[in-house]
């Protein structure tokens, strides 16, 4: 994908980048990228700023993860909240199947009721929910993919990717749970229960005045039952799906491919790895779903209602189009935003535990 240097800076906020002299000097606060050194003082130790796209970044240093982090903010919380609609059907199907009976009476009863408006019911939760979750997920990803190589050692490392990507991904998935709960505990309530709250300014204090403060982690252990297969399957799936596309499919090697191609392997690689990941984390999600909707349920009481056939079927077609979708969308603007500061696309290439090295904008 080609961008000119003024087309990728008016794209990224310029607080989020920094250049090569205010680099050395250590984090310069808020400056806008210059070819010239920065005269501003510096404030602090190592900068954790993007670099302008034109100037080169260090794999696996701050600045790397950093824009890793800003990439996964971007794809996920964009996604999550252009699918609203989409989730908020599943949602009521989940809850009340005789009332949801399929996917378009479900969005015909929203609109019959709710009108219009209502498909977005819960898009502000959603989004900052899923903002931190892929803040966290992308950029922690990152780092222990890394972490994990480097332990392994450059043999091992090889030999044994494909559980780097599964170790790498599901300790992520941990720490970005943590901050998508309290939000996806608050969105499934003001989704599910018509006239509980408007959306997140009155669903939040309204949702820890009656749970309290600890209900807002209530869901937090089905949460992970649902998030880190998930995510794992996610990572594991899309770095071995590039893999075999470039393997298999692309004539050539992704280093001699343009811009536009990887971004197309990464969206495809990405919806297959989506399907696979909504067939996993389904029975989770509909527990998530129903913990969540009820004031004290328990998973006990999920299984007895639901059923367990239910819990793996229950709005499967559905969800499997949206986190298709979702996943292949999500790949596709986090290599387009790694693309635009000047780093490769993920996947294809074997995780490398050597010291860093830097990568110019363009190169694969």
């Amino acid at each position: 994908m080609a961008f000119s240097d003024k087309s990728r800076e008016s794209l990224i906020p310029s607080f989020l980048y920094s250049t090569s002299a205010t680099r050395a000097m250590g984090f310069n606060r808020f400056s806008a990228p210059t070819s010239t050194p920065a005269a501003s003082p510096a404030v602090g130790g190592g900068s954790f700023m993007i670099q302008a796209p034109k100037e080169k970044i260090e794999m696996y240093s701050p600045a790397f993860y950093a824009a890793c982090t800003a990439g996964g903010i971007a794809s996920c919380g964009l996604t999550h909240m252009a699918v609203t609609p989409l989730d908020l059907v599943k949602c009521n199907m989940q809850i009340d199947p005789v009332k949801y009976k399929s996917i378009t009476s479900g969005f015909g009863i929203l609109l019959k009721e709710q009108g219009p408006k209502g498909f977005f019911r819960g898009w502000v939760p959603t989004l900052l929910g899923y903002s931190a979750q892929g803040a966290c997920k992308f950029g922690f990803y990152e780092f222990f993919k890394k972490y994990y190589s480097d332990l392994a050692g450059p043999e091992n490392a090889v030999k044994y990717k494909t559980f780097i990507y599964l170790a790498g991904s599901a300790s992520a998935e941990v720490i970005a749970d943590v901050a998508l709960c309290p939000m996806e505990a608050v969105k499934v309530r003001v989704q599910t229960q018509p006239g509980f709250a408007r959306g997140l300014s009155d669903g939040f204090p309204k949702f820890v005045k009656s749970e309290g403060y600890a209900g807002l982690y209530k869901g937090i252990v089905p949460l992970w039952g649902r998030q880190i297969p998930y995510t794992m399957m996610k990572f594991a799936s899309f770095e071995m799906v590039v893999e075999l596309l470039y393997k298999h499919v692309v004539p050539k090697p992704k280093s001699e491919c343009s811009k536009p191609l990887q971004l197309g392997v990464s969206f495809g690689a990405g919806y297959i790895a989506g399907v696979f990941c909504a067939i996993v984390s389904h029975p989770a999600d509909n527990l998530v779903s129903f913990l969540n909707n009820a004031k004290g349920a328990t998973v006990g009481d999920a299984v007895k209602k639901i059923g367990l056939m239910g819990l793996f079927t229950r709005g499967l077609p559905l969800r499997i189009v949206m986190i298709g979708t979702l996943t292949g969308a999500q790949w596709g603007i986090y290599d387009a935003f790694k693309v635009m500061v000047g780093l490769p696309t993920t996947g294809g290439v074997t995780p490398a535990p050597a010291a860093a090295t830097e990568v110019a904008p363009g190169s694969a």
